[in-house]
């Protein structure tokens, strides 16, 4: 082969090899850039999303949060209303079904009021102490609390204080409970489903927890006096106690306000 035609390809094959190096490091750099724009961008939407468990929920409008509020309770309430009206008939009639009227009635006597003054009490204050102490019910709470009362008036408080408190005393404490009877078994049975539905929105196991704990406190008192009443206004007046508090001492309502 003449000189000048080895040349020629020494030459061409070093471009070639040059060409090679140079398309390696501009993919290299080009990868480089997509990993940092990447990271950037990660870094971007975490800054974006502080650690709150609040972000992303929706506080729905006042009116939304009044029908709603209306409708459920009384449904809860006409619930109730019907099964120990059923009950009724059916015991009249001889069917082995227990009155829940009799067995759990709206009489009031005076004593009465010490009794819901103590249930407000322990439900008040233990409810304070979880906040202070155990964070994944604080952050249930907090959640719940601003989805339904950080759009309602002071007024409307009274609403859905007392609408949830005395529709649900109705139908768990004043049907269920005696249906499945007054003892400990049904307490605790109908204080777990009493829990349990009180999931979502929000609201985690922590919560349904302390629905199950303060359902079986109304469970006792309902056997203690015998009268719906008393659940139903202290049921009430916790809720109005608790709405209370969070509207005046919360730092994410006085944010959004």
């Amino acid at each position: 082969m003449p000189k000048g035609c080895r040349f020629r390809t020494r030459a061409s094959g070093r471009r070639k090899v040059l060409k090679k190096k140079q398309r390696e490091e501009e993919e290299a750099k080009s990868e480089a850039a997509i990993s940092l724009q990447t990271s950037a961008d990660e870094r971007f939407s975490v800054d974006e999303n502080p650690a709150d468990s609040n972000v992303g929920i929706v506080n729905p409008p006042r009116g939304a949060v009044i029908q709603a509020c209306t409708l459920t309770s009384g449904l809860i309430a006409a619930l109730g209303i019907l099964l120990r009206q059923v009950s009724h008939v059916a015991a009249e009639e001889g069917l082995p079904v227990v009155d829940c009227s009799e067995q759990v009635s709206f009489g009031f006597e005076i004593w009465h009021l010490g009794l819901i003054f103590g249930l407000i009490l322990v439900i008040s204050s233990s409810r304070f102490l979880l906040l202070k102490t155990w964070p994944d019910f604080r952050e249930s709470s907090e959640a719940a609390n601003q989805q339904v009362l950080t759009s309602l008036e002071p007024l409307d408080y009274l609403l859905v204080a007392f609408l949830p408190g005395v529709s649900e005393e109705l139908l768990f404490r004043g049907a269920l409970q005696p249906l499945f009877g007054m003892d400990l078994k049904s307490v605790l049975a109908v204080a777990a489903l009493f829990g349990i539905l009180h999931l979502g929105n929000g609201r985690k196991y922590s919560f349904a927890f302390w629905a199950t704990f303060v359902g079986c406190i109304y469970g006792y008192a309902t056997i203690a006096s015998s009268s719906i009443v008393v659940p139903m206004a202290a049921h009430a007046l916790n809720n109005l106690i608790g709405g209370i508090s969070w509207r005046y001492s919360s730092q994410s309502f006085k944010a959004l306000k």
